[in-house]
């Protein structure tokens, strides 16, 4: 019994002893892990901000447009018996292009105008007879109402007459003809194109925001596909109102004096030149942290991250205005801006100070 004993003590003596070593190494392995490390400081880029010199200059696209087209269409159906429709030449305000038969319109003319010869005949000598008291007030009325009459029937027949012949309206270059002499056309038919050939229009279109900046008689420039080459056009007028559906502002620029590369429908690459600003913040595009409504940007103060709400302005390529929200000689963080919190310390891999 004694032995047995001793035995059960000593296993109890051993499993304690156990059980100290394991809770040792767990309170050693847990001081181990708990200890507080020291958190790195990140690296990162910054630039000392300085004024800049900001050419306020936007490209759009926009269309070459003829300064006056005119599609050629008869007023009257009927058989072409006259046809001047010389393609791609130029031809005068005016000038007679297309004829259509009018011989029952002529006839009807000819004849109103020998009954207007034997009543203005009439109407003299009933005048004679009026002076002498011969005939009455009432029949001299009679008869020259009747004159009067037939020259309203004349001019009825010649406004008719008018509608038969197809005028150029202005000087210009006519397109492409559809008909041939004899076609008998009707009053949708097209007949041809005339463009003015000594000026173009240059349409586009322009942000809203812009909007205040187009002035009548601002300079533009523009190129089309190729050719390299720039041409000037001037803001003749604007659209007084935006697009709702676009939100922008349509203008229009006069091309004077095209050159003969320069074809009316041509796409355009369009350039505006809207001021200069010499005092402008430029930072770089990667310091804005967008958020929901508003922007900010991250200011080194005393070594430490600083969040600002700025206002931006004009965007260009890698760099982007401050309206406000910053002063020069702020030095913005330019990396690393999404892992900065407020408060943060900071440690510079490289600050800038040229101008943008």
């Amino acid at each position: 019994m004694g032995n047995s004993i001793q035995n059960i003590m000593a296993v109890v003596a051993i499993a304690v002893f156990m059980l100290a070593g394991c809770s040792s190494e767990k309170e050693k392995g847990g001081n181990s892990k708990g200890a507080p490390k020291s958190r790195a400081i990140p690296k990162v880029d910054a630039y000392i901000v300085v004024p800049s010199t900001l050419v306020n200059e936007i490209t759009v696209s926009g269309s070459l447009l003829p300064f006056e087209e005119v599609e050629l269409k008869n007023e009257v159906a009927g058989r072409v018996v006259k046809l001047n429709l010389p393609e791609g030449r130029f031809v005068k305000a005016g000038t007679l292009l297309v004829k259509i038969f009018d011989d029952d319109l002529q006839a009807t003319l000819r004849k109103l105008q020998a009954q207007q010869g034997i009543q203005e005949q009439i109407l003299k000598r009933q005048s004679e007879l009026l002076e002498v008291n011969g005939i009455s007030q009432t029949d001299y009325d009679q008869a020259s109402l009747t004159v009067s009459s037939i020259n309203a029937e004349i001019e009825v027949v010649k406004a008719q007459i008018r509608k038969t012949e197809v005028l150029a309206p202005f000087d210009g270059v006519i397109g492409l003809k559809n008909i041939s002499p004899g076609a008998v056309v009707s009053t949708s038919t097209l007949l041809a194109t005339i463009r003015q050939e000594n000026k173009l229009k240059l349409d586009f279109s322009v942000p809203e925001k812009y909007s205040g900046m187009i002035t009548q008689g601002l300079n533009v420039k523009f190129n089309i596909q190729g050719d390299t080459a720039i041409y000037n056009a001037s803001v003749m007028a604007t659209e007084q109102g935006i697009e709702t559906s676009t939100r922008n502002l349509r203008v229009r620029a006069m091309v004077e004096k095209p050159a003969k590369t320069l074809i009316a429908g041509a796409y355009a690459n369009v350039q505006l030149l809207l001021g200069e600003n010499t005092n402008a913040l430029l930072i770089p595009t990667n310091s804005i942290i967008p958020q929901e409504r508003t922007k900010s940007v991250i200011v080194a103060k005393g070594g430490k991250a600083h969040f600002v709400e700025v206002q931006t302005g004009i965007r260009t390529t890698g760099t982007i205005e401050i309206v406000s929200g910053i002063q020069p000689g702020d030095t913005v963080i330019t990396s690393g801006v999404l892992f900065l919190k407020e408060g943060m310390k900071l440690d510079f891999a490289s600050i800038k100070s040229n101008a943008l």
